[in-house]
């Protein structure tokens, strides 16, 4: 479990895109869960033909898309709707799976408590 990333079961500090720095979800909003999914790596190699993954293992949950500060959702993909930073469009950053299933934002995919504004490296703070 990411220690230094939750609090009470709930993500300690507010999340950010990686890319555009846009605030994500607020701290204290989501609750801490060990998952397990192959969600599309962010950038995909050209002249791949399958799609490449990364195994996530920890998120935050919210029951309702509404707690959300600024996330966008892709199309449905078999049982899944993916999310994305909703300014730059940067993703997935998390998904649902449907009907109605939690939101669930991926640990390893956000900025903890940093924007590219208050940080001169964002890279610094990613897992």
């Amino acid at each position: 479990m990411e220690k230094d990333r939750v609090q009470e079961g709930k993500n300690k500090e507010d999340l950010f895109c990686t890319n555009c720095s846009s605030k994500i979800l607020l701290s204290q909003v989501g609750n801490y869960s060990k998952c397990e999914l192959q969600l599309p790596k962010m950038t995909q190699r050209k002249g791949v033909a399958e799609i490449e993954t990364d195994l996530i293992t920890e998120c935050f949950q919210v029951k309702d898309p509404f707690h959300f500060e600024n996330v966008g959702f892709s199309k449905t993909v078999g049982n899944i709707k993916y999310l994305t930073c909703s300014d730059c469009e940067l993703g997935p950053v998390g998904w649902q799976k449907l009907p109605i299933g939690p939101c669930c934002i991926a640990i390893s995919r956000v900025c903890h408590g940093c924007s590219l504004v208050e940080s001169s490296s964002i890279e610094e703070n990613r897992i």
